[in-house]
């Protein structure tokens, strides 16, 4: 056992104490790890569990950020990654090979099939990777660098995905953004953007959006020759980091006509919510809205291997639009990747998500319901699908508490619940623009069972959050 001195004295350390030591000294502390307080070494996963070094399991209500939509350990797709481990491991990305071919048909069909649209699709690795190149494609075709975004939109952290994400806290340290995003208010209905109250929403920030489009010296467009400055709207259709906010489902049907008549594209980013997060195989699809790109990325591969892409109407992204060396990345349609998101693919066609989603999104939606009658701490439940939201507060219902978030987030992690008659923990993710709502991802295959578990785990939780 190794050791160390302290005062003086000699101290036997754990394996995990030594870990954790080593971490503090060479890992760079610039990712999110040290966002939590509670510094966890977990050693294995299945199913909807993480099981830390001692063996304490942890029940997921975030799925890695929805990437292993499919549950840990997934038995079928990680035999397909097994097989092409076995067969094709490493291909340069410049060679062809089935897995890429295939998946990008299955994508490319499934997209057809459901908005009557016929497109190409083009990989990447990671969903701000695959951000980047749907600005290429916006850019390459409107010959303009500016873009629309919304208020508490998430689309990455490479500088041109930051450039269009509208935290400031993104950008501090990196210098003039000449080409950030200009950013319109979301419609956040628990916090109206104009203020009409979380139970009437007349639309009014899109109309003010809309009046912007009325007179050149509102400065977006002349209205004479109907040119807007700007070539695209990058969209969220369920904000993710944001908050797992959930439009009124008229919103994007107007917006769409909008920019249909300035000639500004629609780009909805399905990097978190695609892949039946939200009870459809693409978020847009609730909202009666046909995109001209889609981007992908997260749980295609079930978080096997990096994975993304961006899928775009044929006139977008066509050869002769769109020629060979257009964007590249090393890594871009590994052999891996493709082969896990092409079992990810078969798996989804042979499945009933589009009816048992709904199901137990609903199922916990009401147990989350019940909370909230509960506690008047919890300001706001919602969510569509199983992505689902809880907006935690003072005791007003109104007041963003980050605190007492923190406080239960922490508790969570700390492994020591004892509902369900043993110890365990919860995993959650925070998000919001006060950065005080859980955003619930749970694996698609939960159980009502694990459910019931998971607000047993979250209420011991939150009492004792309450205590301070």
């Amino acid at each position: 056992m190794d050791q160390l001195s302290r005062s003086g004295e000699d101290v036997d350390l754990s394996k995990e104490e030594i870990l954790l030591a080593k971490e503090a000294k060479y890992c760079s502390w610039g990712d999110t790890v040290h966002y939590t307080k509670e510094l966890k070494l977990f050693s294995r996963s299945e199913g909807v569990y993480v099981y830390d070094s001692h063996g304490i399991r942890y029940l997921d209500l975030q799925m890695w950020h929805s990437v292993a939509n499919f549950g840990y350990k997934n038995e079928y797709i990680n035999n397909v990654v097994k097989d092409q481990i076995d067969a094709l491991p490493q291909l340069s990305c410049q060679y062809l090979h089935e897995e890429k071919i295939l998946l990008a048909e299955k994508i490319a069909k499934n997209i057809e099939k459901t908005f009557g649209e016929k497109g190409r699709v083009h990989f990447n690795i990671g969903g701000a990777a695959a951000i980047e190149d749907a600005i290429k494609i916006v850019r390459n075709y409107t010959k303009k660098n500016s873009a629309f975004a919304f208020m508490g939109g998430y689309h990455g952290r490479t500088l041109g995905a930051t450039a269009i994400t509208s935290s400031y806290r993104y950008r501090e340290h990196y210098g003039h953004f000449a080409d950030r995003a200009h950013f319109v208010p979301y419609p956040y209905q628990f916090r109206c953007p104009s203020n009409r109250g979380a139970d009437c929403c007349d639309m009014s920030c899109f109309k003010d959006f809309e009046k912007l489009f009325e007179s050149e010296y509102y400065s977006l467009v002349n209205p004479k020759t109907k040119n807007c400055e700007y070539g695209a709207f990058f969209v969220e259709p369920v904000q993710a980091t944001g908050g797992y906010i959930v439009p009124p489902k008229g919103y994007f049907k107007e917006l769409k006509k909008l920019l249909d008549r300035f000639g500004v594209l629609f780009v909805s980013d399905e990097v978190h919510m695609g892949f039946y997060r939200t009870g459809k195989m693409w978020a847009i699809e609730h909202f009666d809205v046909v995109p001209d790109i889609i981007v992908f990325g997260k749980a295609c591969t079930n978080g096997l291997n990096p994975l993304s892409g961006i899928w775009a109407k044929e006139h977008l992204i066509s050869p002769e639009v769109f020629p060979p060396g257009s964007t590249h990345s090393t890594y871009s349609s590994n052999s891996i990747g493709t082969a896990a998101a092409l079992g990810v693919m078969n798996l989804i066609e042979k499945s009933d998500f589009s009816s048992s989603v709904p199901e137990k999104g609903k199922y916990l939606l009401d147990r989350l319901k019940e909370l909230k009658k509960k506690y008047p701490q919890i300001g706001d439940v919602d969510g569509l699908g199983l992505a689902l939201r809880i907006e935690i507060c003072q005791k007003d219902g109104r007041t963003p508490d980050r605190e007492l978030t923190d406080r239960v987030m922490n508790i969570g992690l700390k492994g020591k619940l004892m509902a369900g008659g043993r110890e365990q923990g919860l995993l959650l993710s925070i998000g919001g623009y006060f950065k005080n709502v859980f955003t619930l991802a749970p694996s698609l295959y939960i159980t009502h069972k694990e459910i019931d578990l998971a607000i047993d785990l979250f209420d011991e939780a939150f009492r004792e959050g309450l205590k301070g």
